[in-house]
């Protein structure tokens, strides 16, 4: 039950959050010309129900599951330390995201998850419909991932619930073709990622695609020595090098089969690049 219910939550959440993202985008998009009604935009959103079957294989291997089992279990390293039970969740929240930090450098680092994580990277556009363009082996990844270090945090269930939401959020908003105001834009990048600096992340200059990989918090680009403040030309070129036609960036079934593709092209743009 507790399950279906931050399913339900997250959703709704979703849902709000991406229909906020596209209004914003149709009234003033940072940057013009990537095309709605194109396949592209079409074919990134079909891999959201694709990702969402592919996380059902996994079962009982949900970062809620985790968190109840660990409970129960008394598993976890959190709840040795803390007794006041917001302190807990408050810091459950902070570390997690400190975990999706270290796995996005590592999807750039390590050569087999760069081939999983450059079909996010070879979007030639930056929109909402970005933010849930990943691989379905790359959500396998990353809920086994996330399932470990839940487990050995011993992140309570309010805590992990909270943060998918709030991951799944940012990543809406700070993958969204909108711009703050300069005023806001500093004000919000001193605590959060924002669409700004993460946009300078999906760059087509290989120097500044790896950097900025903080999903929520910016403050572990500027602790760990990653961050880019700003681009170096406007308007940023999207995308990656290796990968500049349409029909192969934006197809379903070009995108599913990238990862696949011969191992000396995968490495022109990969983590040595």
């Amino acid at each position: 039950m507790l399950v279906e219910q931050a399913m339900l939550f997250r959703l709704s959440a979703f849902v709000l959050i991406l229909f906020l993202m596209l209004s914003w985008e149709s009234w003033r998009p940072a940057q013009s010309g990537y095309g709605r009604g194109q396949a592209r935009w079409r074919n990134n959103l079909a891999l959201a129900p694709i990702n969402i079957g592919a996380a059902a294989l996994l079962g009982p291997l949900t970062a809620v599951n985790a968190a109840s089992w660990a409970q129960a279990e008394n598993w976890g390293l959190l709840p040795r330390l803390i007794d006041n039970p917001y302190v807990l969740i408050g810091l459950a929240i902070v570390l997690l995201d400190l975990a999706i930090y270290a796995q996005h450098r590592l999807a750039h680092r390590l050569p087999w998850f760069w081939r999983l994580h450059r079909v996010h990277h070879a979007d030639p556009g930056f929109d909402v419909t970005t933010a849930v363009r990943f691989h379905p082996l790359e959500i396998l990844v990353s809920i086994l991932i996330k399932t470990v270090v839940i487990v050995l945090l011993g992140a309570p269930v309010v805590a992990v619930i909270l943060f998918e939401i709030l991951l799944n959020g940012m990543a809406m908003f700070n993958h969204a073709n909108v711009n703050l105001s300069a005023r806001a834009e500093k004000t919000v990048r001193s605590l959060w990622v924002t669409p700004a600096m993460h946009r300078i992340h999906h760059s087509l200059r290989a120097r500044e695609h790896h950097s900025n990989f903080g999903f929520s918090l910016s403050v572990w680009d500027r602790l760990f020595k990653t961050y880019t403040a700003s681009a170096h030309a406007t308007p940023i070129q999207i995308g990656l090098r290796a990968y500049p036609s349409l029909a192969q960036t934006s197809r379903l079934w070009s995108m599913l089969g990238l990862p696949f593709q011969s191992k000396s092209r995968a490495q022109r743009s990969g983590p040595s690049s």
